[in-house]
């Protein structure tokens, strides 16, 4: 009985791999190669910023980050960010919508519309602002400065500019997952009397809830790490509109090493909280990710 027994698993251990399967020393060389590219282009690089801010000790960091061009920049960043990230969070919504829930003639050219920034370089799109927005030659700029407006080497350039280019992060995340759920469930809730508004709050964004949470995430990420299309709308003036990727490139250019890393490292630090939230809630939530993803 003991020598059929291993009869069995010997038997069993010299199965032939399946087609798809590939041998454990494959198998082990690529996981090799991909961990190791990982820590060559990702963990190194990351962890040479936070070394060289701290080649010094802590205190020319906390001096770069106390600055006032550095808490300026710093302040203009998160602003930016808080403005571009609930714009785009409701013009991706309701684009979304109306891609996933809708026929209309045009349609393709709305969805050729929102992959545009994916398509044009951020230094294209600022140039186009500029085109558009410029005191001294734009379109709207004159009119716009004769009422007390500047846009152009302003605040309001810099949002508009982080709008475009971080537009299409939260309608990409929703646009697959409202089209595969279709409308069943909107048209279910309308039968019983729901009101539209009611609908939406109560069926349709818990239904796409994990999306969302996704592209804001990835919006977020994008628009306080833009540098193209800010640089050709700022005007790079210290302390008004430089944003921390401006603000690091000017303390490089002037030599200023373990300032420009130091501010570097707040914007490596914004991204590893944003990447640290995300997988804090795959971990809670994950079940229900997971359920949210299948359906």
């Amino acid at each position: 009985m003991a020598e059929t027994s291993g009869e069995t698993v010997g038997a069993r251990r010299r199965q032939p791999r399946r087609p798809t399967e590939e041998s454990p020393t494959i198998r082990w060389t690529l996981i090799g190669v991909a961990v190791a590219l990982l820590v060559v282009f990702l963990l190194l690089p990351l962890v040479a910023v936070f070394a060289e801010a701290l080649r010094r000790g802590l205190d020319p960091v906390i001096d770069a980050l106390t600055d006032p061009d550095g808490l300026a920049a710093i302040k203009l960043t998160l602003l930016v960010a808080a403005i571009s990230v609930p714009a785009n969070l409701v013009f991706g919504v309701a684009a979304a919508w109306a891609v996933a829930k809708y026929e209309f003639k045009g349609k393709a050219f709305l969805i050729t519309l929102i992959d545009l920034p994916f398509s044009v370089s951020p230094v294209v799109a600022g140039l186009v602002y500029v085109l558009l927005y410029s005191t001294s030659h734009g379109w709207f700029g004159p009119v716009l400065n004769g009422l007390g407006l500047q846009v152009i080497f302003a605040v309001p350039g810099i949002v508009l500019a982080t709008i475009f280019v971080t537009f299409p992060f939260v309608a990409r995340e929703l646009i697959p997952l409202m089209e595969e759920q279709g409308t069943t469930d909107e048209e279910a809730a309308l039968s019983l009397g729901a009101g539209g508004f009611r609908t939406f709050w109560m069926v349709t964004l818990p239904n796409v809830k994990w999306a969302l949470l996704y592209g804001v995430l990835l919006c977020n990420a994008r628009a306080m790490g833009e540098f193209g299309a800010v640089s050709v709308v700022s005007g790079h003036i210290r302390g008004l509109t430089n944003t921390m990727p401006l603000h690091v490139e000017i303390l490089y250019n002037e030599y200023e090493f373990v300032a420009a890393f130091a501010v570097a490292s707040v914007l490596a630090l914004l991204a590893l909280v944003t990447l640290g939230l995300k997988s804090l809630l795959e971990w809670r939530y994950g079940d229900e990710l997971a359920a949210g993803r299948r359906h």
